[in-house]
């Protein structure tokens, strides 16, 4: 749905790309992650808006028929039960624009993955000062 094959560098280049409509949902999902994670690092990936935080934090999207999100696998296997209604593989849920999104489990789903990736961090770092 990319309005244009040109390779963006932010997620405001992102956004512009798509029509008003889209671009209140893009940004709307935008400031839900940063609420949820505000440390969190904004970037693109896979040419696609991604925020970091020691590591792939989440990814979103926008398509023809659908926003989707990209917590990785654990961020939609914790969550299995109230992404049900929701399409999606491995790692991915699929927000269809003829329903309404439902932010407050984005924020949900993103407070996991954050406090997951944090505690990798924390283990890492009490791992590499030994004994």
């Amino acid at each position: 749905m990319n309005a244009t094959k040109k390779q963006v560098k932010t997620i405001d280049e992102y956004i512009k790309t798509f029509p008003e409509d889209v671009q209140s949902i893009l940004e709307k999902m935008r400031q839900t992650i940063r609420r949820a994670a505000p440390e969190a690092e904004e970037t693109i990936s896979y040419q696609i808006p991604a925020f970091k935080l020691n590591g792939n934090l989440v990814w979103f999207a926008a398509f023809k028929n659908h926003i989707g999100l990209y917590p990785t696998p654990s961020g939609t296997e914790a969550f299995k039960k109230e992404l049900s209604p929701y399409q999606g593989g491995k790692g991915s849920i699929r927000f269809p624009f003829k329903e309404p999104i439902p932010y407050d489990l984005v924020r949900k789903v993103v407070m996991f993955r954050r406090k997951e990736n944090l505690e990798k961090k924390r283990v890492r770092e009490y791992a590499a000062k030994g004994p």
